[in-house]
């Protein structure tokens, strides 16, 4: 088989491809958001529909985003989209855009909180250099299995996902089994001066959820290694989405039940532990805790070193990008190179100093992204090879709903620094054209020749 038809091989069950989104979508920052949300909403049972409200607004992106997956089972997500409905440039700068601002960053981010977690355990870790060392040494382990192996990364994010999930079942049955007796039912003044209406609140509320629930899309960088797709991928998108929505609106309960909400509301800005206020457990509650993130960090970039790179892949095997993203492995038939430098690339931002100053233009490139790809549906539902297996119900409205929720999720967030976020996108963006105009020029030219 030559490099130009070699392809990769479908290998993910649906319970590997389900495990793979929640592994991506569940992680810790459940634990961060929670005090955020709390503080905004003033009120136990309206923190908690907000959680679920947060899921809600997800909905209709799922439909959309299942409809599409099984209509183009292909690996590339929202270039593959973009290409497709007729616009390579848009397609493009997705691609740029994502890769500089969210995946790359990501994977050294989530990998130095695998590191902060095992302090706890290890104080030495607390040392910056021996943190990057570990982390560097974590991705350096995942990237190796995802380098050999599909299946085998597929199984182990299985393996993860269910360890990660012990812990916060712990919360959510706790949470029920005191639900009469815990602080759920104590009532409490609104922290926000009154002249919020509870629209607003509700607003600002679900925008602290977003992170939470970021990251189902992912599964469909790798939609081209899913097995039977057209029926795998809808199900395992629509199925993970009513999970984590269950999921986060029962941690959440569970957490305003174990933990006084006073005390709650003083943790924002910091994760919450709630295992430090079950009498029985207390005096272990850090080691417990400290072992739940560091499973869910491990989880979350298992699922990254995984799915990210197949974006990169795909683009470069349209002559869009550079040349080595492209190289599919003869043997293991996973796009290696693309695998290898994105987690060098990763580790490489370890020594460029505050990695949360990468951070400032995330949600206005993931917001953008996200609009982009439900309008694709508008143009590639008019194409003869559009034949999706399954049909989001009211697809035009849903499509449209989906965009105004990206725009109403930016009314929420953004009154902070509108201007550094915006600036910093823009900046991406007219980056991005030249790198474009250069990688179809040479295109072209190869074409010609």
């Amino acid at each position: 088989v030559t490099m130009a038809n070699r392809q990769p091989q479908r290998a993910l069950n649906l319970a590997q491809t389900s495990a793979i989104i929640i592994g991506t979508v569940i992680g810790s920052g459940i634990f961060i958001n929670i005090p955020i949300t709390a503080h905004i909403a003033g009120t136990p049972w309206l923190s908690v529909l907000i959680w679920f409200l947060g899921g809600v607004l997800w909905i209709p992106q799922i439909f959309i985003l299942a409809e599409l997956g099984s209509a183009y089972p292909n690996q590339g997500f929202a270039y593959h989209y973009l290409y497709k409905a007729g616009s390579p440039l848009l397609a493009f700068i997705y691609t740029w855009i994502v890769f500089i601002t969210g995946d790359t960053p990501s994977i050294t981010i989530i990998a130095l909180l695998a590191a902060s977690a095992l302090t706890f355990f290890f104080p030495v870790l607390e040392v910056s250099l021996y943190a990057k060392m570990f982390a560097a040494v974590v991705i350096a382990v995942l990237t190796a299995i995802h380098y050999r192996s599909v299946r085998t990364g597929g199984n182990f994010q299985i393996v993860i996902t269910v360890a990660k999930l012990t812990p916060l079942a712990i919360v959510v049955f706790l949470g029920l089994f005191w639900l009469g007796q815990g602080h759920f039912t104590a009532d409490h003044e609104t922290v926000l001066s009154g002249k919020e209406t509870l629209f607003g609140i509700i607003t600002a509320g679900i925008a602290t959820t977003v992170w939470a629930y970021a990251g189902f899309g992912n599964i469909l960088y790798m939609a081209g290694e899913v097995k039977n797709p057209k029926r795998n991928l809808p199900k395992a998108l629509i199925g993970s989405m009513l999970f984590v929505m269950l999921a986060y609106t029962l941690i959440s309960a569970g957490v305003h039940v174990i933990v006084p909400y006073d005390q709650l509301i003083a943790e924002r800005g910091a994760i919450i532990n709630p295992f430090i206020y079950i009498e029985p457990i207390k005096h272990y509650a850090g080691s417990i805790f400290a072992i739940a993130v560091f499973i869910s960090m491990i989880g979350a970039l298992n699922a990254a070193i995984m799915a990210q790179p197949r974006l990169e892949y795909a683009m470069a095997r349209d002559g869009l990008f550079f040349k080595a993203f492209a190289y599919l492995h003869p043997k293991y038939l996973t796009p290696a190179y693309s695998i290898v430098i994105q987690s060098t690339l990763a580790v490489g931002l370890f020594f460029m100093g505050d990695i949360e100053n990468l951070l400032g233009y995330f949600t206005i490139s993931y917001i953008l992204g996200n609009m982009l790809v439900y309008g694709s549906i508008f143009f590639l539902r008019k194409r003869a090879d559009y034949q999706p297996s399954y049909r989001s119900p009211w697809w035009f409205a849903m499509a449209t709903l989906s965009i105004i929720i990206q725009i109403y999720i930016v009314y929420g967030t953004f009154s902070a620094f509108p201007t550094a976020g915006v600036l910093a996108s823009l900046g991406l963006i007219i980056a991005g054209l030249p790198a474009y105009f250069y990688f179809a020029g040479q295109r072209k030219r190869q074409q010609t020749n």
